[in-house]
């Protein structure tokens, strides 16, 4: 792909389909209509703008620390949609993208980095567990469903995503392992990024890929263009059969990004080149389905300049409900831990309201309300 990476092609494959310039190299197009391909498109670009405003809200205190997908876009739209609603996704605290595409209400994504995790439990969010922080931790989790899976004869996929730095954690590896023992119904993928925060993917591990260590485990590896849709699409929705059909795991390797900081707390100026941020851009995951659309004339200008009217109102709508949302009750800070609350919860509980005389405390949203539209 290119002098960044070097990528081999004797220990596992590498699939790409499209190219940087909107043209197709040859191999099979997964089997994607237009009105599919248009809809990928329409998502890139609301997780696109969504990014961008957080962003802004961060800057201005209107929610919490915030980790950013720019340039991560393909990876998680593009598997998502390979998804049947059915099957169960394990986020990362990186997956807004596929939060949004696994058809999350904004709302609830809003909610839950302004710092309000009730969004967690609502029955629209779908099959999608809640955000991962630690990491590495939501790899075991996938497998635990998928083994339950296997067990009850259920026919689905777990899914779960995890940065280039999470295949240095022991989790990663028990996870592999088990599965591959197991032949469990899971898909890992690995958004690789390039850089965990500021270590280089070539600081994390001396293996040539990291898709090749699914070897070790007993199954397939497979190393994809994070960048291209139609690649990650192809290849996730081959690996989701196989684990339904019987065929065991699969780790597949999107080659991918991360053209913005880590998160809103960090400053990538410090530990990489903008020699490198730009010959990256111009693998640009939404610009490269852009020109095929565009190629193929199924897009326009028109259609551009009213899809990005739309994601914007959509958005704004989102913020607006997400900050008028009810106070949280103060008992919330004791409950959905366990089914029945334990004893020594309630011991806690009324030993503050006794601090307040036994009123609850009055609790406010954290942030403070600005008025006006984004961007």
């Amino acid at each position: 792909m290119d002098s960044i990476h070097k990528i081999s092609k004797t220990i596992v494959p590498m699939m790409q389909i499209l190219l940087e310039d909107g043209t197709l190299n040859g191999n099979p197009m997964p089997k994607l209509g237009k009105e599919q391909i248009i809809e990928i498109y329409k998502t890139m670009v609301l997780c696109k703008i969504f990014d961008d405003i957080t962003v802004k809200l961060q800057r201005q205190g209107r929610v919490g620390p915030y980790v950013t997908i720019r340039g991560q876009e393909a990876s998680q739209v593009a598997a998502s949609f390979a998804m049947d609603d059915k099957d169960w996704m394990f986020p990362s605290y990186r997956e807004s993208a596929a939060l949004i595409a696994r058809k999350m209400p904004l709302r609830n994504l809003y909610l839950y980095w302004m710092g309000d995790e009730r969004y967690a439990g609502d029955a629209a969010n779908g099959n999608n567990f809640p955000v991962a922080i630690p990491v590495s931790t939501q790899i075991p989790h996938a497998v635990g469903v998928a083994f339950g899976a296997k067990i009850k004869g259920d026919r689905i996929a777990s899914l779960v995503f995890f940065g280039d730095g999470a295949t240095s954690r022991g989790d990663f590896h028990e996870a592999m392992n088990f599965a591959g023992l197991f032949k469990l119904p899971v898909v890992f993928v690995c958004q690789n990024n390039q850089w965990a925060i500021s270590v280089p993917r070539n600081r994390q591990t001396a293996s040539e890929t990291i898709a090749q260590k699914a070897i070790a485990y007993g199954f397939e590896g497979i190393q994809v263009d994070g960048n291209d849709i139609f690649a990650i699409y192809k290849v996730v929705k081959d690996a989701l059969e196989k684990a339904k059909n019987g065929g065991g795991p699969t780790l597949i390797e999107c080659l991918t990004y991360r053209l913005s900081d880590h998160s809103t707390a960090d400053d990538a100026k410090k530990y990489r080149s903008q020699e490198e941020v730009e010959s990256w851009k111009k693998k640009d995951p939404i610009d490269r389905l852009r020109l095929f659309i565009e190629k193929n004339g199924i897009w326009s200008a028109k259609d551009e300049e009213q899809l990005l009217s739309e994601c914007e109102g959509k958005i704004n709508a989102a913020i607006k409900e997400a900050e008028a949302f009810e106070s949280p009750k103060f008992e919330d800070l004791f409950k959905h831990t366990f089914a029945e609350m334990p004893w020594f919860l309630k011991e806690e509980l009324d030993e503050l309201k006794q601090v307040y005389d036994g009123k609850e405390p009055e609790m406010t949203n954290k942030v403070e309300k600005i008025e006006g539209s984004f961007p």
